[in-house]
């Protein structure tokens, strides 16, 4: 553990759309928060993303933003995705998203291996299901962390297509496996709450491993790591099975673990469970650096409206706090992640402000408003 510094340097990437007024968000609770928890945050914004790449035409965030990403103590993400005159999204000449640096170009070269995504239903929530919104999920019973694998699989960038035949390799190695695999045993046993319905604590891991040779290695490393842990339970789930009993039996779950690209599907799934994709928080975490984003992604559509939720967006900041004061060992950051989190929590029992695609188009407040209750509320607790 690191000691508490004067000053913390934090990058912020906007990116795209819903990802720029979020992030624009998140700056706005930080600034407010920061003098009243005795910190000084220096606050770094640097443009990225699809309309960064129309604008400039060869890069997709501008040069040197490599290493300010690689010197920042935490990076805030946006979202990035835009469409171009075409209607589709904008590619670079390589054929990546315009976005990839600061999404997955971070993640690699600053080794965040573990795309670590909680998913816990807060009371009050009301799931909007075919048009209705109502109480699916006990609060009690959706408590769960899911962390993904985030450098490899089927994102390792390895394939083209040859005629009439697309190749995308996956990739699943020894190392990257036991790394993450390990990180989620060591959630476990941290958080030691263990699963809701009977409280012990068990790091599920979601494999093929009937056909796949990737999930028979992932399995095995599996087996290797939980031997370490005796005090935590395993527990192996095929994926197609597990996208059932994830949303028909959620309590049974405490830490879940699987591959890059079952894990990205998977947790969107697990959005559902605790409201959609406007509260779910993204931590892309590694040993050196961590990077904190909402999961909803940038959503053109929506922007310069001012109706998306910001509360994904503000629950990873405080995420971002946590992560930053247990690294630095400074309890102010600390509290005032947790100040955030209550304050989300607050604002979702009372009902109100909250946008529409927790409460319907005939309830909805605006995310400016959504996003001023939850700094007027954060402050209030500190």
């Amino acid at each position: 553990m690191r000691s508490a510094k004067a000053a913390y340097d934090v990058v912020i990437l906007p990116g795209d759309g819903i990802g720029v007024e979020v992030a624009g968000d998140a700056r706005a609770l930080l600034e407010e928060l920061a003098p009243r928890l005795g910190v000084e945050l220096a606050i770094t914004e640097i443009p990225c993303g699809g309309r960064y790449y129309l604008e400039h035409g060869d890069r997709d965030w501008p040069v040197g933003a490599e290493e300010r990403c690689r010197a920042a103590d935490v990076i805030l993400l946006g979202a990035v995705g835009w469409n171009g005159a075409d209607g589709q999204p904008v590619t670079m000449k390589d054929g990546k998203m315009a976005g990839w640096s600061p999404v997955i170009g971070n993640r690699m070269k600053l080794g965040l291996y573990a795309n670590v995504r909680p998913i816990r239903l807060l009371p009050g929530v009301r799931h909007g299901l075919s048009g209705r919104y109502a109480k699916v999920w006990e609060p009690g019973m959706v408590d769960l962390i899911f962390v993904r694998e985030n450098t490899e699989g089927l994102y390792s960038g390895i394939g083209g297509i040859v005629g009439d035949a697309a190749i995308d390799t996956r990739v699943i190695t020894r190392a990257a496996s036991r790394r993450v695999i390990r990180k989620a045993f060591e959630l476990s046993r941290a958080r030691g709450t263990g699963a809701p319905l009977d409280g012990k604590k068990r790091v599920t891991v979601v494999v093929k491993h009937n056909v796949l040779y990737g999930c028979k290695l992932f399995l095995e490393v599996y087996r290797e790591v939980a031997a370490e842990f005796p005090d935590i339970a395993q527990d192996v789930a095929i994926v197609d099975s597990f996208a059932m009993f994830l949303l028909t039996r959620p309590e049974s779950y405490d830490v879940v673990v699987s591959t890059n690209m079952f894990g990205d599907i998977l947790t969107d799934l697990g959005s559902v469970l605790q409201g959609g994709m406007g509260m779910a928080v993204g931590c892309n975490v590694g040993d050196d650096h961590a990077m904190f984003e909402p999961i909803h992604g940038s959503a053109p559509p929506m922007a310069g409206k001012d109706v998306a939720n910001p509360l994904a967006m503000l629950g990873a900041t405080a995420e971002a706090l946590r992560w930053l004061g247990r690294r630095h060992g400074d309890e102010k950051l600390i509290r005032g992640g947790k100040a955030v989190d209550d304050a989300i929590a607050a604002i979702v029992a009372r009902g109100n402000p909250l946008t529409g695609d927790l409460v319907g188009l005939e309830r909805a407040a605006t995310r400016s408003a959504v996003s001023a209750a939850v700094r007027a509320e954060s402050l209030a607790r500190l």
